[in-house]
């Protein structure tokens, strides 16, 4: 708990007599990948958007670097970065542009060019928004995040609807983001996405977090209780098969 950066205490959000997140406590480390996993409707836009100061909970605390999420808003929204799964951005603008228009409404002295390269999209920089591809997009969005260099990242569902090769190259963004400093709040449906890159998670249904520890010890503890996979388990899946004949680098 002496590394936590984000700490969350006794939370609940109620809608009519459905509880959103049911009395849930947890914390993240400083420079983990912390990830959060459950159907949809379980809880985790809701928790969420609580640490990101967007809507209020009934009761319970959520500090980040030691600043309340639910009474400083303002202070929280300043030290976080935030991809949305979906995002609107100035078509007709360069790459350039949409991320200087970024840096001056955060007052940020960020070089927009060093922003794009950390991403990997500094040879994009004079292209417009309508010209990317898919996966050029997401890292785009997190390009946005990172334009106030925030304490906190929050990546919703970053490869939904990415093929292979562009999902694996977010996931090295992502992995090369913690290797530089960063906290990462990760909510994703994949779970060999979650497996690969998240320190621990946290898996919650119905509002309630019904287990969390790290992929590697919660499949441990699965086999443990005398678990057999119905399917044969192979060296290699079809995503390699496909990145094996294409390749993996960027386009």
């Amino acid at each position: 708990m002496n590394q936590s950066i984000v700490i969350v205490n006794n939370l609940s959000k109620k809608y009519d007599d459905i509880y959103a997140v049911n009395n849930i406590s947890f914390y993240v480390n400083k420079g983990e990948i912390f990830g959060l996993l459950g159907p949809n409707g379980a809880g985790k836009t809701t928790t969420v958007e609580i640490l990101e100061g967007l809507i209020t909970p009934d009761s319970g605390e959520a500090t980040i670097d030691g600043i309340d999420a639910v009474k400083n808003t303002k202070k929280i929204k300043s030290i976080i970065g935030i991809q949305l799964q979906q995002n609107a951005f100035f078509e007709n603008l360069s790459l350039y542009e949409i991320i200087d228009i970024y840096s001056k409404l955060y007052s940020s002295n960020n070089d927009p060019n060093t922003i794009l390269e950390k991403v990997n999209l500094e040879s994009k920089k004079n292209a417009n928004y309508n010209e990317l591809s898919g996966g050029q997009k997401q890292r785009l969005a997190i390009a946005i995040a990172l334009v106030n260099d925030p304490l906190i990242i929050f990546l919703d569902e970053p490869t939904t609807g990415l093929d292979p090769k562009a999902r694996r190259n977010l996931w090295e963004l992502i992995t090369n983001l913690k290797d530089n400093g960063k906290t990462i709040i990760l909510t994703t449906h994949y779970m060999e996405e979650a497996e690969e890159l998240c320190d621990r998670v946290a898996i919650i249904e119905n509002g309630e977090i019904i287990a969390l520890n790290s992929p590697q010890k919660l499949i441990t503890q699965l086999i443990s209780s005398g678990f057999k996979a119905e399917k044969k388990i192979n060296e290699a899946t079809l995503d390699d098969v496909f990145l094996n004949l294409t390749g993996k680098n960027l386009n």
